[in-house]
């Protein structure tokens, strides 16, 4: 075999060549050891076990979560040869493993993230009441996503259901979740709210939604978000961050739609009530009719009475003040004999008629003497 002279470049281009088609992708677990980011921008680290090293570099806006030394992490890498000879990885993704790293990454996330204000209950919109359409993003084949259906159409009917299947744990899982988000965002007619939910599993399951860039993802929907993941016991960096937290995929169901059948009982109750309502009112008000009735058939009489003992009396008057009445109380009426009343005018010689109870007196004036 005829050796081959290669420059220094050369044999880096080629070799890195090599490893890029011989190793497209590679996921090394280890322990982090000197980690530093240089000038805001790079991450340099060593992953080591008992026996080996081997130096890792990304960018820091591909560390989706803190790291720390002795943290145990895997890596999505690309094994490459840099230009000073020396061999490294190229990371595109780092996942913490194992419940004490987890956890130390959790508690470095959640000091960043509340002091950015992304927990605070002020920046939280509520669920709409009776949403008709919504988006899930979860795995269609788990059970927690089958417990959540079942539910949903039991609650309520006629609700539309758009499902993003994305991947719920490992490699990759977060950025499937963030494009979700991203897609029901960008319809023309989005979601009136968004269910983000997998089943339970350990904390290396649940690390997924435990990444950085998917809580600020979340936390900037323009869609109200509402997370179901894991047990009741478990609470993700998704779950801070979301407008509501369900306790599990199924009681997101129970939050997100009213029970219609509860509903229906509720109107019943109401009706029921608003009925009663009516017939009591209907009731004080016949009631009241009765007694206002009965008030003013009462003033009616006694305003009959009232006017009938006055028509009485005017009547008697009337009769006191008869001619014929006048008559028979002894009095006499005296006109001059052409049936005109007497006046001032009468002189003597002048005829007289005297009509009294029952008879007519003919006289003459014999004289005529002005009343002193």
């Amino acid at each position: 075999m005829e050796n081959v002279q290669l420059t220094p470049s050369d044999f880096i281009a080629l070799t890195n060549q090599t490893l890029e088609y011989a190793y497209p992708s590679v996921e090394v677990v280890g322990e982090v050891q000197g980690f530093k980011v240089n000038q805001n921008k790079y991450v340099f680290f060593d992953l080591k076990d008992e026996k080996a090293s081997v130096g890792c570099f990304m960018t820091v806006w591909q560390m989706r979560t803190p790291l720390e030394d002795g943290m145990k992490v895997i890596v999505k890498a690309q094994p490459r040869l840099t230009k000073w000879g020396k061999f490294s990885l190229t990371v595109s993704q780092v996942i913490p493993q194992g419940e004490g790293s987890i956890k130390r990454s959790f508690a470095l996330l959640v000091t960043k993230l509340e002091k950015e204000g992304l927990f605070d209950a002020a920046r939280k919109r509520p669920l709409p009441a009776f949403p008709s359409h919504i988006g899930v993003i979860a795995s269609t084949e788990s059970a927690g996503y089958a417990d959540f259906v079942k539910i949903i159409n039991q609650r309520w009917g006629g609700l539309k259901v758009e499902v993003a299947h994305v991947q719920v744990q490992g490699m990759g899982a977060s950025e499937q979740a963030i494009r979700a988000l991203r897609y029901f965002e960008e319809l023309e007619q989005p979601p009136e709210a968004i269910v983000m939910m997998r089943g339970g599993g350990s904390l290396d399951d649940l690390s997924s939604f435990n990444d950085e860039p998917l809580a600020r993802a979340i936390a900037r929907s323009r869609v109200p978000v509402i997370t179901g993941i894991g047990h009741e016991t478990d609470t993700t960096l998704a779950d801070m961050v979301a407008d509501v937290r369900a306790a599990t995929p199924s009681n997101a169901a129970q939050i997100l739609v009213p029970d219609a059948s509860e509903i229906k009982r509720g109107i019943h109750a109401q009706l029921k009530a608003c009925l009663q309502s009516l017939q009591v009112n209907v009731q004080i008000s016949y009631d009241t009719f009765l007694r206002s009735r009965e008030h003013l058939h009462q003033q009616m009489e006694a305003k009959y009475r009232t006017i009938h003992q006055e028509l009485n009396l005017l009547h008697r008057t009337l009769q006191q003040l008869h001619p014929e009445t006048v008559l028979k109380r002894g009095y006499a009426i005296v006109k001059l004999n052409n049936g005109k009343l007497i006046d001032q005018s009468v002189r003597e010689g002048e005829s007289l008629s005297i009509e009294l109870e029952k008879t007519i007196i003919t006289a003459g004036v014999t004289h005529v003497e002005k009343r002193k």
